[in-house]
């Protein structure tokens, strides 16, 4: 639930719920005080205006019989003596928790409710006091008095009484106050217990979390039982996902240097070997053991080929960082691929014969077949295969062969690169693309190499949009597919595609 929605919830909360609970404690105490004062004895019905203002409710209802005993007064002087219409009275005035009383001579003449008109007759004024209105006993009864003759000369009194006594309205008050005091403190309760479950707790999981993710814990996870939908909801998903990619990150960093250690142990061990050997031989021209002409020239070929051979590791080296840092210079312009790989395999063939290694070379696409690809990159992948191919051929006898095909793949191309070799051992097929990867079986470390080179190459095929995957068969040979897509030229309708373009 939002912060929004929760917001509103709890402000009608605060005026909805001590209204509904005021309400009904007030309808809850009006009946228990009801029933305290026994005047369902005169009435069933609660009328809470006779509970809540007493004097206002039994002024108006005097009045008012005050007013029908005057008229039958004018009809019937004497019709106070029918106990037949006082009956009608009392059942009148019933409904307001009051009673009648009529004295003769000081004696009961009429009582509805005789216990009842005992506990106030007493505080009763006689005849003739000329009390006018309503006034109050000392027990807090309301009374109306009215005065008459009787017929035979005595003198009569008609009280109106109220069942209810004023203090009544001061009970109610003070139940009423400590009512309210208990449902504000109730309603305190309840808004804050519902707050703290879904603000405080949820943020106090969080600050947890995070002082884990401080100490470098990313393995803690927050509880899964949060089913909220709103703002505290998405916080705990941004934090699953803040916490899965900086374990991510921190396993990445770890595995990262633990590649780096490893690379410079492997530079390390391959610029130890030429190294040596340059200041062997240096040494050797120096101390004039190379003492011919023939011998000097020799030795100067081997620190030449030695340097070059530092030179390539270095530039591999700047090749993998620009990779690591996604800094490949790249050029791509749209390249003829009969006369692209005519001219790379002119190139490569020349370097294969003088190894006596055998190449086979065959084109498939069409002879307008284009690609758009940085040409010097793309070299880059095919003679780093090649140059894996002839490093593992291990083949001295003359016999080694590899072969280039190009293959058109309706909307792309694909280049296979295969030789006859070692071949791979499968369970090691799925890693020879990753960083530093080298096996005893198929990637001998004696051979030499940082292990970077195919992971060089799937990096840059995967940034022409293409993908690279590799066969092989221990004792038979490797195999390297890449594909890239062709260029298609679009005519002046972008629906429509050149003639060459649609095989």
């Amino acid at each position: 639930m939002r912060f929004r929605t929760k917001l509103i919830i709890t402000s009608l909360a605060l005026v909805i719920i001590p209204v509904v609970l005021a309400i009904g404690s007030y309808l809850a105490i009006g009946r228990y005080l009801f029933y305290e004062q026994r005047v369902q004895e005169l009435s069933g019905n609660v009328d809470y205006g006779m509970i809540s203002d007493p004097s206002e409710a039994f002024s108006e209802m005097a009045d008012e019989v005050s007013h029908d005993v005057a008229l039958a007064l004018l009809i019937n002087p004497y019709v106070l003596e029918d106990t037949t219409f006082l009956e009608s009275l009392d059942q009148k005035i019933a409904s307001k928790y009051s009673f009648l009383l009529v004295l003769k001579d000081g004696d009961v003449y009429y009582a509805a409710n005789l216990d009842r008109a005992k506990d106030v007759m007493d505080e009763l004024p006689g005849y003739g006091n000329n009390v006018r209105g309503i006034y109050y006993t000392q027990s807090k009864h309301l009374v109306k008095q009215i005065d008459f003759p009787f017929s035979t000369g005595e003198q009569g009194s008609l009280y109106i009484i109220s069942g209810i006594r004023t203090a009544l309205t001061a009970s109610l008050v003070i139940y009423m106050g400590i009512a309210i005091i208990l449902i504000l403190l109730i309603t305190s309760l309840l808004l804050t217990m519902w707050i703290g479950r879904s603000f405080f707790r949820p943020i106090d999981e969080l600050n947890v979390a995070m002082q884990h993710i401080q100490d470098g814990n990313f393995d803690y996870m927050l509880p899964t039982d949060v089913k909220e939908k709103g703002e505290i909801g998405a916080m705990y998903r941004n934090y699953e996902d803040m916490r899965l990619r900086l374990k991510e990150s921190a396993e990445e960093k770890i595995e990262r240097e633990k590649q780096n250690k490893e690379l410079i142990s492997n530079i390390s061990h391959d610029l130890k070997t030429p190294i040596t050997a340059i200041k062997g031989y240096s040494q050797g021209l120096i101390e004039g053991v190379a003492d011919s002409p023939e011998k000097q020239m020799k030795y100067i070929k081997i620190i030449y080929s030695k340097a070059n051979d530092m030179n390539n590791l270095i530039n591999e080296l700047t090749l993998y960082s620009s990779i690591d840092n996604n800094r490949i210079p790249y050029n791509f312009v749209k390249i003829n691929v009969a006369d692209y790989f005519g001219d790379c395999i002119e190139e490569i063939g020349a370097d294969l014969e003088s190894k006596s290694i055998q190449l086979n070379y065959s084109n498939l696409t069409g002879p307008e077949t284009q690609i758009v690809a940085d040409p010097e990159q793309i070299k880059r992948v095919v003679n780093n295969i090649v140059s894996n191919s002839v490093k593992y051929l291990g083949r001295d006898d003359g016999t080694g062969q590899i072969d280039i095909r190009i293959l058109d793949e309706v909307d792309s191309i694909r280049v296979e690169i295969e030789d006859n070799g070692k071949g791979i051992a499968q369970k090691d097929i799925p890693n020879i693309f990753d960083r530093f990867y080298r096996t005893d079986a198929s990637r001998n470390s004696k051979q030499g190499g940082s292990g970077i080179g195919l992971s060089i190459v799937k990096k840059i095929i995967e940034d022409h949009g293409g993908y690279i995957w590799a066969t092989s068969h221990e004792g038979e040979g490797t195999c390297m597919h890449f594909v890239l897509r062709k260029f298609v030229e679009y005519a002046d309708n972008p629906e429509a595609v050149t003639v060459e373009n649609q095989v």
